[in-house]
């Protein structure tokens, strides 16, 4: 018998999602504010060679990470994949860390989407206060994230497609203008990497700061394996998804970046730089006005809009699934397990959606200033999340090998392993240290201590949660002869075939 609010006795996700949705929720969770706002501050902030360079770097550590995740993902996929691994490989106390620290990164991030989506309004309407839109926006995203998983991936699908053309026509008609085929002026050239101190501006304090704009940036290729619990068909859907999505979203963004550095120095005072409080005119516009295209410049913002809120839509669907698996194996209250009739984890989408709120409301003084903020909060909380892949992979083949089993049994096998785990996390880890560097040699901020904290937040919490558990619960590290390879997960979704289309 069901409740009131139609939750029922079988507290289990639904199989909805079927391969072109997992492929457009990684590419929707991961173009949002990362490309569309965030670009124009790395080229601001480290020169057009910094910021490339840190995006190739960055690019590198995140396809080990994809392989990483797509090997596991597909063997045993899960709604909860951080803790679930964290606690199957390494140990009970790492996975509950884990699982908190998804939680609460995808919660800050929502918040910074519906920041920025808010920033947006202000090209067109700049009297009405930022925070009414976010508010606005927000209620529009919880209303969607309470249908079923399938109309949810739909949506999404679709909201992906528009900014992916968004993406391809900026880079044509960005090409065009590098050409001077399209535009009022002349083809710029090379000029402005070579201008001031282009192409490495502030080198190397440039280019550490870049490294967390772009680990914010990629955020969101890991949702393939949060998905996976409520695929249709993960053992080919997610290897698919894993050899398609990534490189398009690299493309993207370098793609991106090599067009803007080439058409807007990097000393433009419409760049973005951190500390800038005005982040409602994107560098995407500001290439459209280039163009002398005024209407296409507002039809790209619109566009700019809608990409913003797929990708807060896309956190708000990860958040809510790593607090409904944190329910299900008894790390947060049982409420948070429960689903409604069609497979939606109501409880825990309530609460991710009032902690977002919070987080933007309990912002800073300045729309610009609160953005910057979460924008750093969330990154380091992405980096603690990859860096638990890294490991908790490390940990799965060092268990699969000690109990001798064949890697033929794999859907998927990652590439360079074990390089793969040990680069990525040893990039990880050096990332989240460099931000130390960043913060105390950082003069624009009102105080390096407050910028410290805020930026290690999410590693103060991961830490604390990590020992804490295991202080109190005496949980012990996972013996690799004896660690769990069973495929079917814990939190796993159940197939509903009246849901397939």
């Amino acid at each position: 018998m069901s409740s009131p609010l139609g939750i029922t006795p079988d507290d289990s996700l639904r199989q909805g999602l079927q391969s072109r949705h997992i492929s457009m929720l990684a590419l929707g969770g991961a173009i949002g504010t990362g490309l569309f706002v965030a670009s124009g501050a790395t080229i601001s902030q480290a020169g057009p060679g910094g910021a490339l360079l840190a995006y190739a770097l960055m690019g590198v550590m995140v396809f080990f990470l994809m392989q990483s995740l797509g090997e596991m993902s597909a063997y045993m996929p899960c709604s909860n994949p951080f803790e679930e691994y964290g606690s199957r490989f390494v140990s009970k106390s790492f996975g509950f860390a884990a699982g908190w620290n998804y939680w609460f990164n995808w919660s800050i991030t929502l918040a910074a989407e519906v920041v920025a989506a808010g920033l947006i309004m202000k090209f067109w309407l700049p009297d009405v206060p930022t925070w009414i839109w976010s508010v606005i926006f927000l209620a529009g995203l919880l209303a969607l994230n309470l249908f079923a998983v399938k109309a949810f991936g739909e949506a999404e699908f679709w909201f992906a497609s528009i900014k992916v053309i968004a993406v391809v026509i900026f880079l044509i008609v960005g090409v065009l203008m590098v050409l001077g085929v399209v535009g009022d002026g002349p083809a710029p050239g090379f000029s402005n990497w070579t201008i001031g101190d282009a192409p490495f501006v502030d080198w190397p304090l440039g280019m550490l700061s870049v490294f967390l704009i772009a680990g914010f940036a990629f955020q969101g290729t890991e949702m393939i394996a949060v998905a996976a619990g409520e695929a249709i068909e993960p053992k080919s859907a997610i290897p698919r998804a894993v050899r398609t999505v990534f490189f398009r979203i690299l493309v993207f963004y370098i793609g991106t970046l090599t067009i803007i550095a080439f058409l807007i120095p990097y000393t433009s005072p419409e760049l973005l730089d951190a500390s800038a409080e005005n982040v409602a005119v994107a560098p995407f516009t500001l290439v459209f006005k280039l163009a002398g295209i005024d209407a296409a410049a507002s039809i790209m913002n619109a566009v700019i809009l809608i990409a913003i809120l797929s990708a807060g839509n896309a956190s708000l669907f990860a958040a809510t699934r790593a607090l409904y698996g944190l329910g299900v194996e008894g790390n947060a209250p049982k409420i948070f397990a429960k689903v409604t009739k069609a497979g939606v984890p109501i409880a825990a989408t309530a609460a991710t959606t009032v902690i977002g709120c919070l987080c933007f409301l309990a912002g800073p003084k300045g729309d610009g200033a609160a953005y910057t903020v979460l924008v750093a909060a969330s990154s380091v909380a992405g980096f603690v999340t990859w860096i638990g892949i890294a490991w908790a992979h490390y940990k799965f083949r060092q268990a699969w090998n000690a109990q001798g089993r064949s890697l033929d049994e794999l859907p998927y096998k990652a590439w360079l392993y074990p390089a793969g785990p040990i680069v990525a996390l040893l990039m990880c880890i050096a990332v989240v240290a460099g931000q130390y560097y960043v913060a105390v040699n950082d003069s624009d901020t009102g105080g390096s201590v407050s910028l410290l904290l805020t930026t290690y937040a999410a590693l103060i919490l991961f830490l604390g949660l990590w020992w804490g558990h295991k202080l109190i619960t005496k949980a012990p590290s996972v013996d690799p002869k004896a660690a769990d390879l069973s495929p079917v997960a814990a939190a796993s979704a159940h197939h509903d075939p009246d849901r397939v289309g």
